[in-house]
Parts: C-alpha cells; structure tokens; sequence
C-alpha cells in the first residue's frame, strides 16, 4: 500500500498517478489529507493560478480546452480543476469536464481532474484550494479552476486565484444582472465569448457600461475581449492579457490579495478545527444528542442551543 509520505514525493517528482491519488485523499477529507498538504506546502507558490468563472453556457470549458493548447504551444505544463454539480444519485461530479477535453488527456503535460462541489457553497469544490497546491507543487506553470457557473455565488474564486477571468456570452439574457451584482468586483478580465453571434458588441457594450460605474481609481485596467472559443478566434489575446496581468501582480508586488488570502485560510482552517473539536466533546459527553431533540421538540432554537453551548464550554475552560 503506498503511504502518505510516497505520495507526497510522487506529487513533488509530477507523477500523475501520485497527484491523483493525492487529490482523492483531499476530496475524501481524511487525516492523511492535512499530513499530505502539510508535507508539499513548501514547494508551492510558483504557478499562476487563472480563475475561469461566468452563467452556465457561456462555453467555459469549450474555451479552456483552447485556452489549454495556447500554453502547450509555449511550451508550458497546465493543471485544470473542472468544478461540477454534484449527482444527486452518486455524490460524484455531475458533468465530466474531461470528457469534454478527452483529446488533451493523454498530454504528459497536461493533468485534467473535474471535482464535484459535494453541495459546498460558491461554485467551487471545498477541496478546490488543496487540489490546486497540489498541481503547483507538481510543478505545473499554469492552473485554471473552472467553476459550476452559478451566478454570483461564484465569487468564492477569488479565495483561490490569482488571476479571475469572467465570461459572458450574448443572448443569455438576464445573466448580465447576475454578472452586475456579483462578479463585476473580482474580475480581472472580461471575455465575451460566442462573438461571432448576434449581439456579441452590446454584450461587450453592457459590461463596459457597469465598469464605468465603478469610480475608484484602478491601477489594473479590467480589458473586455471577445472570443470565439469553437474556432480559438481571440484566444493569444487572452492569453497576452493573462500574461500581463502575471507581471502586473509580480510589479505591483500584490502583498494586499497575498495577505487576504492567507488570512482567510486561516481563519477556515481555525474554524473548521474548532468546530470539529466542539462537536467532537459534545458528542462524546451526549450532549449533541441532547440538543438535537430539544430542538425537535421546539424546546430551544438552534442558534440559542449554540450560545447554551459555548457558555458552557467558556465556563469549564476557565
């Protein structure tokens, strides 16, 4: 049986078996995922992690495939966490991002794991974060997370990217509001993709509209391109935007996002900790089951049972 620690070198050597053994440990949350992460930590931070977000339809993944092949051309290694709905029947990934991307698969240099959200909040997998410090301490040079397309729940991205690219695509009505209230404030870059559709410029002309709300000054200019992604019409422009928004982050020495980020894993880690450790006590004292049935009892609410519980736990810490 292969240990943890084996795993661990094999990510760090690229072997893709290893990574993917290694993204099955993390997406199944055991203790060997917090060993595994811990022993790779240290060899991450050198890949640029793009954030591909927008309403379903827009031709995401259809545009990452080309996207994919761009970078190949350059001669660098790409690492893709597909987000999909989870199956309500299996729990797994409900849509195979690699089935679209079958063609790219047997790429050495290229590694492609599509990752069901498990029902976990804001368009990304909880195991999204790990799975991506996994691909960069393989040594891929680029990583692109594609997210469910939810709306504006999406902007959990921003948690995991460096660099957030939104997409739209014309005649999806109503998503433009979707767009509007969420995912204006995150998005490096905007694409319009399908634009050799009708109403490709007043899409382009709508998302220029809503950014000149915005009156704070910017020192990254937010472009809007338009994209083609069936043909792979506008894709080394993208991939030109992309690039300089690399170096943008590396001048402008973005320690601010750097910081945020780190703060926040932290804080989800503290809390996910704490909150494992409280129900852990609880449960071993009996006195989880206890709360539950007043609950159901309409005896105490659930938040009122929480403050019950933490003053008491406050009380016996002291």
């Amino acid at each position: 049986m292969t240990t943890t620690e084996e795993i661990a070198k094999g990510v760090l050597t690229g072997d893709r078996r290893s990574i993917a053994k290694a993204i099955t440990i993390i997406e199944n949350g055991t203790s060997e995922a917090r060993k595994l992460i811990a022993s790779i930590y240290s060899h991450t931070g050198k890949a640029h992690i793009i954030g591909l977000t927008g309403p379903g339809g827009s031709g995401k993944s259809t545009l990452i495939e080309k996207i994919i092949r761009e970078y190949r051309r350059q001669g660098k290694t790409v690492g893709v966490v597909a987000v999909d709905p989870t199956s309500p029947f299996t729990g797994g990934a409900f849509l195979g991002d690699r089935i679209r991307m079958q063609e790219l698969s047997t790429d050495e240099g290229v590694f492609i794991r599509s990752m069901a959200t498990r029902n976990y909040a804001g368009g990304i997998a909880k195991a999204t974060k790990d799975a991506v410090k996994i691909l960069d301490a393989a040594g891929k040079d680029i990583i692109i997370v594609e997210t469910v397309g939810a709306g504006q729940s999406e902007v959990e991205i921003i948690k995991v990217a460096q660099t957030i690219v939104v997409i739209h695509a014309p005649g999806l009505g109503d998503e433009i509001q979707a767009i509007k209230a969420g995912l204006m404030e995150i998005a490096d870059i905007f694409v319009v993709n399908k634009a050799d559709r009708e109403n490709a410029d007043k899409a382009v002309m709508d998302i220029q509209a809503i950014l000149q709300l915005d009156n704070k000054e910017k020192a990254w200019k937010t472009p809007i391109l338009k994209t083609v992604a069936l043909t792979g019409e506008g894709v080394p422009q993208l991939i030109g935007k992309l690039e300089e928004h690399r170096q943008f982050l590396e001048r402008e020495k973005e320690l601010r996002r750097g910081l945020w980020k780190a703060e926040t894993e932290l804080t989800e880690a503290l809390k996910e900790k704490v909150v494992s450790s409280i129900i852990d006590e609880l449960k071993s004292e009996g006195k989880f089951e206890e709360l539950l049935q007043k609950i159901l009892r309409r005896e105490i609410d659930p938040a009122s049972a929480a403050e019950k519980l933490l003053r008491e736990r406050s009380k016996k810490t002291r």
